[in-house]
């Protein structure tokens, strides 16, 4: 029983148990919960496990390969736990997911079962039923770059390295009017150019959608408003007064690397890398061959 304490051992030798299973769900914003399927409320990690949310987990698939552990819980929906609007509003997608199993007499013989995420989350008659992913599940996508004239970075990351912070390139707005998700309109003096925002990101960051964004779609000004359409609708509406922040867009290219952002030395793409027709070229008759800099 590799990974396993020498107490937790013991206490599983003596052949009479005082186990029980406990969970702990982090989100991406930074929320914690835990549950235990005990019958009363366990607290160790500086975390509270609650035993009122009926949380109960099937049967744990695990394997010494690379091949994806998975499980499943179920519990029930509740305004002070996972609540429908929650779940509605994608805040616990990807969410982490910590599994123990836990003697309920002395909470520090534990054993750490589980480490994964939540995968596909479902809920219906007042209650949740979450897939649990594990570690090697992130393992299970391509990885390497592409070779392709546009860049392949995402404004702000760690390739790209633009502080998106900048002044000039982002907008802290105050809702005048509340939104459906989809559609913003807010006053605009003529700060930022038309389509200054196409392509990039809109953050809430107050109100019941705090923490959810959007890739933005479309920017345009009309009659002295701007106009910021999302390509998906927030899961979340936003009331007059909801605060947003706007982030300038890139559309990859090298033009717009160098023009708009100054930040050519991080582009991610090949924008020199011949086209589809590159074997139907000829030698010119009007000029020389010599294959010298595009630049």
């Amino acid at each position: 029983m590799g990974g396993l304490s020498a107490a937790f051992q013991a206490h599983v030798a003596t052949g009479t148990t005082t186990l029980c299973r406990a969970w702990a769900i982090t989100r991406s914003d930074g929320v914690r919960y835990g549950f235990t399927d005990h019958d009363v409320a366990l607290e160790f990690d500086g975390m509270v496990f609650k035993a009122d949310t009926g949380l109960s987990a099937s049967a744990l698939a695990q394997s010494t390969g690379l091949s994806v552990d998975n499980t499943e819980a179920l519990g029930a929906l509740s305004d002070a736990a996972v609540s429908e609007v929650d779940i509605e509003a994608g805040r616990f997608d990807g969410a982490e997911v910590r599994a123990w199993l836990v003697n309920w007499q002395d909470v520090d013989v534990r054993w750490l079962q589980f480490r994964g995420s939540i995968g596909e989350l479902r809920r219906g008659g007042g209650a949740f039923h979450a897939e649990l992913r594990g570690l090697t599940e992130a393992l299970n996508r391509p990885i390497g770059r592409i070779y392709q004239k546009p860049c392949t970075a995402v404004l702000g990351d760690a390739q790209c390295r633009f502080n998106t912070a900048t002044p000039g390139y982002f907008a802290d707005v105050t809702l005048v009017t509340g939104s459906d998700g989809l559609v913003f309109d807010w006053p605009d003096a003529g700060a930022f150019e038309p389509e200054w925002f196409r392509r990039g990101r809109l953050d809430v960051q107050s109100g019941a959608a705090a923490g959810l964004w959007g890739v933005i779609k479309d920017d345009a000004l009309r009659g002295g408003m701007r106009r910021i359409e999302l390509w998906q609708k927030l899961r979340v509406p936003l009331a007059a007064g909801d605060q947003v922040r706007v982030v300038a867009g890139c559309d990859k290219r090298t033009e717009t690397c160098r023009l708009k952002f100054d930040n050519l030395v991080n582009f991610q793409g090949f924008p020199d890398i011949p086209g589809e027709d590159w074997v139907m070229a000829v030698p010119r008759a009007d000029g020389a061959n010599t294959g010298g800099s595009l630049r």
